[in-house]
């Protein structure tokens, strides 16, 4: 019985590991009013046109390595005015960078080194669904009533022994 509580205090360390990522990234946008979240060198950006298809598609998520150290045919994420464009490299000619994406049928502007945020290095696919369920005010009540009562009732039986 004792290795199951410990699996119980176990998973509220995870909550409140998750807890503290969370609330970290949350202060990065909202209370330090940064442009993207930097999180051990990463940060993350969600696809909203479809210039990459089928390499990335619409609401597919992507994680960045952020670094200007990159080469030809590199994914990158870049900032394009207030935007951030996620294409790949075509070509680099000295100081000037050349992006396409692999939908679109003309290069880009060139862009600098200092435009870029990183490269991609992991691509999410397929989270369309899952944000739109996950986004439901239901769920997401269900969920947390559900991690309550349990989180409860183990605390409850720890107290009885």
């Amino acid at each position: 019985m004792k290795k199951f509580f410990n699996k119980i205090d176990f998973l509220t360390v995870i909550l409140l590991i998750l807890l503290i990522i969370v609330s970290f990234c949350f202060a990065q946008i909202k209370i330090f009013h940064q442009d993207y979240i930097n999180f051990m060198g990463y940060t993350i950006f969600q696809v909203i046109t479809g210039s990459m298809a089928d390499t990335i598609n619409v609401k597919d998520i992507v994680i960045v390595k952020l670094t200007k150290d990159v080469k030809e045919n590199d994914i990158i994420t870049y900032r394009n005015g207030e935007n951030f464009v996620t294409h790949r490299i075509i070509r680099i000619e000295d100081d000037q960078i050349i992006t396409k994406g692999d939908a679109n049928n003309t290069e880009d502007n060139p862009i600098t080194r200092n435009d870029i945020v990183g490269k991609v290095v992991f691509i999410i696919s397929n989270v369309a669904i899952w944000i739109n369920v996950l986004k439901s005010p239901q769920v997401i009540i269900a969920i947390t009533i559900s991690i309550l009562a349990i989180w409860i009732l183990f605390k409850n039986k720890k107290i009885k022994k």
